[in-house]
């Protein structure tokens, strides 16, 4: 199945290319499809991000279309992580699907243990470069 196309900005997938140069984060499950989701991005500067798509620190409404469970979350880097009731890590498999993602937008993505999940967009609550913050 084809996936949607993302947009990530430059400046994320910098310190996402960064971050999974670490053996640490290099060596989990969902690093080979997150660095294919890179590949795969069209790329943008931080200020020219559209303002309907998922971007590291976005606060974002979606739901998993296969139990119908809606969920908000702010997509964040590991070491932010401080609650996972309102967070999600972009190194999560959740997070990182939903990584570029715009407004409305539905992706298979495969987890863990042979499971897939079936998400969409529904909101973005909060985008930093909408915001104008462009260097968070």
């Amino acid at each position: 199945m084809s996936r949607p196309a993302i947009i990530i900005n430059e400046f994320d997938a910098e310190r996402i290319d960064r971050l999974l140069e670490k053996p640490a984060y290099a060596a989990l499950p969902v690093a080979d499809a997150l660095n294919a989701e890179l590949d795969r991005a069209q790329m943008c500067p931080p200020e020219s991000l559209p303002g309907n798509v998922v971007s590291m620190n976005s606060t974002v409404r979606f739901r998993d279309l296969t139990s119908g469970d809606e969920r908000v979350r702010t997509l964040v880097f590991p070491a932010q992580m401080t609650d996972s009731a309102t967070q999600l890590s972009v190194l999560a498999p959740v997070g990182a699907a939903l990584l570029g993602l715009e407004v409305g937008s539905a992706i298979h993505w495969d987890l863990p243990g042979g499971a897939s999940a079936h998400l969409e967009v529904l909101e973005l609550l909060y985008q930093p470069e909408a915001a104008g913050d462009y260097q968070r």
